[in-house]
């Protein structure tokens, strides 16, 4: 009995000791990290949440003016073996309410799920990638913008250039239909020539964008982003972001897809500058200004936004939140839809700068609006005007708003 248990018992150590060695060389990590805002909010009678965007306009100044629950969640699972291969794998789903726990309309969608592989031999300072990712470049936090949104599903390759790096990408985009529910596929190709040095703390991003829509009916595209990146403003605290973007036809500013129906009519360009740092400890801001042209044979438009936010931190876990947004679309020949917004916000923080997170804020907003912000909600289908309910031209809301990022 003895000499059976031990015989059966040498070929399982002599597995596990083989094993040892090769565990060695292969190193695995998991990481989590993540984003999420909620909170509740009141505001006009009869209404549940209300939020002040004009039609038209891509964004608005989101600082106590943010309709909905939002969490999204990134899971990393990494091996890399001892010869330098490494091999990713990213999962993130998205949580979105307007109403945590009943709305009907919350969803679960997965926001992220892509794997990547670098440090291959024949080109060890690569890396490629294939599945649904973010690609994104640098954004406008005050407005939730980000100007180069490559986001998709798709397949590509990052590698060395000038300094930088070279995206290569190919997306495809299924899930499109038009209204009698017929298929509207297209595809995608990005070149984006990433964070080159082209002076003392200033680099550049190009982004080149081409779409092509697989349908009948369907149109072709093509759009160039170029954004110059300067940091170490004023001492060192102050970084800023100046992007020129133009498109045409089906290809959106942003690099991304646009409308796969637009022909060649239709011309979009845009200068945008952002600017953001801790002027102090205690005082912190961003700001933008935005002007855009949209032109196309079913008319012409104009778009401009100017707008801030100031932080001014009273002690190491409490600060003061300003934000002020001023809107503007303007239709060639009708009338022009003007909104302002501004929040005020005391706020818990974990620190005093503008980027500390977790914040727990207890905001304030009001906004102010034209007849011709009303006129053009109501031209896009929302009942009530731009808040949705009374046609009225000004506004109150207010309430409480966790956000979190780790």
């Amino acid at each position: 009995m003895k000499t059976s248990t031990l015989t059966r018992s040498v070929p399982m150590i002599l597995g596990a000791a083989l094993a040892v060695p090769a565990m060695a060389q292969t190193q695995t990590s998991f990481d989590f990290g993540g984003y999420f805002r909620a909170g509740p909010q009141a505001s006009t009678k009869n209404s549940n949440r209300t939020c002040y965007q004009l039609s038209g306009s891509e964004f608005k100044y989101r600082l106590g003016n943010e309709c909905e629950g939002y969490g999204e969640f990134l899971l990393t699972g990494t091996v890399k073996q001892a010869t330098g291969e490494t091999f990713k794998v990213f999962f993130m789903p998205a949580v979105s309410s307007t109403n945590i726990g009943s709305d009907p309309n919350s969803s679960v969608t997965t926001a992220q799920m892509y794997a990547e592989m670098s440090g291959l031999d024949f080109a060890p300072d690569a890396s490629f990638w294939g599945g649904k990712r973010y690609h994104r470049g640098a954004d406008v936090h005050i407005v939730d913008k980000f100007f180069e949104q490559l986001d998709g599903t798709g397949a590509g390759a990052s590698l060395p250039a000038m300094g930088g790096k070279l995206d290569l990408a190919f997306y495809r985009k299924d899930d499109t239909t038009n209204a009698a529910g017929a298929q509207q596929p297209g595809s995608r190709f990005n070149a984006w020539l990433r964070d080159v040095p082209v002076n003392a703390g200033g680099t550049v991003n190009v982004v080149l964008n081409y779409v092509n829509a697989d349908f009948d009916g369907g149109k072709s595209g093509t759009a160039l982003s170029v954004r110059h990146t300067q940091s170490g403003l004023l001492g060192g605290g102050i970084n800023n972001n100046l992007w020129f973007q133009a498109s045409q036809g089906s290809a959106g500013l942003t690099g991304n897809f646009g409308t796969l129906t637009d022909g060649s009519d239709v011309k979009k360009w845009r200068i945008v500058d952002g600017i953001q740092g801790q002027l102090s400890t205690n005082v912190g801001f961003q700001a933008i200004a935005m002007y855009q042209s949209n032109k196309a044979d079913s008319g012409d438009s104009t778009i401009t936004t100017l707008g801030g936010r100031l932080s001014y931190a009273f002690t190491r876990n409490f600060k003061l939140l300003t934000d002020l947004g001023i809107d503007r679309v303007k239709p060639q020949g009708g009338s022009a839809a003007n909104l302002t917004k501004l929040t005020i916000a005391p706020t818990l923080s974990t620190g005093p700068g503008l980027f500390n997170r977790p914040e727990l804020r207890f905001y304030v907003t009001t906004a102010k609006w034209n007849d011709g912000a009303n006129s053009a909600a109501v031209a896009a289908g929302k009942t009530g005007g731009l808040n949705g309910v009374d046609n009225k031209t000004s506004g109150t809301s207010y309430g409480v708003q966790a956000e979190v990022w780790f």
